[in-house]
């Protein structure tokens, strides 16, 4: 395994993050020393010293304190255990936002089961595949209340939960988390971000908990810092608004989409964000233009850019604050026990795939040894994400290595395409895929959605990307959509059917 020089190892947290209390072990891994055994004894420790305070408001819907959370997942570990759920055991969670999931997150956890998270967008045959796959024993619809029992005190290496990837290409694979992987991840999350214990957060969730963001980085995070969660069942740019207002959020954490339509609603002139301390944005990549605009209208607000995988638990870089406007291409520095490496790097640009290795990194897949043997190798985690890593330590993600265009022998990033795209005034979604070409091998075709009440025109388009890129990289083909982006049940930007249309308009040189 070949890695990058100066600069392209190791971990930069030293740089910006708090480091202190961690231990590199004889595996070469970062962890922190300090951390509780498991998620039921943090859960147990914020509920012993804030009984009363509010852990979960569900919008439009329920509300409950600390102490109403542990007793109902308590109840809800009863049930599971009169249906006959044993430590170990698989439990699928099948319902959107709300307190319900949190209460059948909690409740496993308590019985010491490991959670299964199904995604509420999933056709019937993929949500089969995975409780199947998973030998999920039992499937959370309505909560099964039985007998309080008492709490499972499980090993930090004890599995905590199996969540699937959203399968771009082949079936999807269970990633497994251990106890010890959400503990190290929510310590990530606290550090990079630099929350203070003693401040009461409140945290709206606009991303799904069935996703590694909303219940690894922000749900138990929250709850083992005993802030409060604000819990938005489904999104609208009106609902995200009135809720920051009315229950006076401090934390935003979304993707860069959500974002985006909330700047674009009218009430986001005449709403009171006052309240709002942090911005965190993820999941895809953010246009500097964007976090211009999040600047403007958020006047004194910290952001921050974080990156992970399922495989990650959520947060393995983060780019704090002080670094978001300079660099904005950039996913930031890895968090304190991550390691990140560039595998084979070019010699001139530095590009390779992106390897992480940590406390926080899954110990493979479900029941798949032969993807685990291919993905965890030697320690590292091979991302599939190409990435370059720089003398300061910033990691900056480049494409996906399926989605590297190869024009001519040029290579060409899709995602640093996009991102010039992105800056055009009238373009609210964009992909950039390879168009077969039997002399280049590959042409760039960028596929478009215009903003409402805009027409995007092929030259003016070009022109606007050839004032940014190198020539090779300018799009030669263009598709303007009229809906959105295809999209799996994770959210991800379906770019199969995109490489495969044949309604391409060239684009004129």
């Amino acid at each position: 395994m070949q890695r990058g020089g100066d600069g392209a190892t190791g971990n930069g947290s030293d740089v910006v993050f708090d480091d202190s209390g961690i231990e590199r072990g004889a595996d070469g891994i970062a962890r922190y020393t300090g951390l509780e055994q498991n998620l039921v004894r943090g859960f147990a420790r914020t509920v012993a010293a804030h009984p009363d305070r509010t852990a979960v408001v569900e919008l439009d819907g329920p509300t409950a304190t600390y102490r109403e959370l542990w007793d109902g997942a308590a109840r809800v570990a009863g049930g599971l255990r009169a249906q006959g759920v044993q430590p170990g055991d698989r439990v699928a969670i099948a319902h959107p936002n709300g307190l319900t999931w949190m209460l059948g997150f909690w409740g496993a956890q308590l019985a010491g089961a490991v959670v299964v998270p199904l995604n509420t967008r999933l056709a019937p045959a993929e949500r089969a595949f995975i409780e199947t796959d998973s030998g999920a024993v039992v499937t959370i619809g309505e909560l099964p209340y039985g007998e309080p029992v008492q709490a499972h005190d499980g090993e930090p290496g004890d599995l905590a939960a199996l969540f699937y990837t959203s399968g771009t290409t082949g079936r999807p694979k269970g990633a497994m988390l251990t106890q010890e992987c959400f503990l190290s991840s929510a310590e990530n999350v606290q550090r990079c971000r630099e929350l203070d214990p003693d401040v009461v957060n409140v945290s709206l969730i606009s991303v799904p908990l069935f996703h590694v963001t909303g219940c690894c980085s922000q749900m138990v995070t929250q709850v083992l810092m005993a802030g409060t969660t604000v819990l938005m069942p489904r999104f609208r740019p009106e609902t995200f608004l009135a809720a920051v207002a009315e229950h006076r959020v401090t934390l935003l954490t979304s993707v860069p989409t959500i974002y985006e339509l909330v700047l674009r609603h009218p009430d986001v002139a005449t709403t009171d964000l006052s309240s709002v301390r942090a911005l965190y944005y993820g999941g895809a990549p953010m246009a500097p233009e964007l976090v211009h605009r999040l600047r403007t209208t958020l006047s004194g607000v910290r952001l921050g850019n974080g990156f992970g995988l399922s495989e990650t638990s959520a947060l393995a870089t983060f780019l704090p604050d002080a670094w978001t406007d300079a660099h904005a291409d950039s996913v930031g520095f890895p968090a304190p026990v991550v390691d990140v490496a560039v595998d084979r790097p070019d010699p001139d640009t530095g590009v390779g795939e992106l390897l992480v290795r940590g406390q926080n990194v899954a110990v493979g897949y479900w029941g798949d040894p032969a993807r685990t043997a291919q993905t965890f190798v030697d320690g590292w985690l091979h991302t599939g994400d190409l990435a370059s890593i720089d003398a300061e330590g910033l990691v900056r993600i480049v494409d996906r290595a399926k989605d590297m265009i190869n024009r001519g022998g040029e290579n060409v990033y899709s995602v640093e395409v996009e991102n010039a795209l992105a800056e055009h005034p009238d373009v609210l979604e964009v992909a950039v895929v390879g168009v077969p070409d039997p002399v280049m091998g590959e042409k760039v075709g960028a596929v478009v959605l215009a903003r409402p009440g805009t027409t995007l025109h092929a030259p003016e388009l070009a022109a606007f990307a050839r004032e940014r890129l190198a020539d090779f990289k300018v799009p030669q083909f263009l598709r303007v959509l009229d809906g959105p982006l295809p999209r799996n049940a994770g959210g991800k930007v379906l770019k199969g059917p995109l490489r495969t249309a044949t309604d391409w308009i060239p684009v004129p040189r």
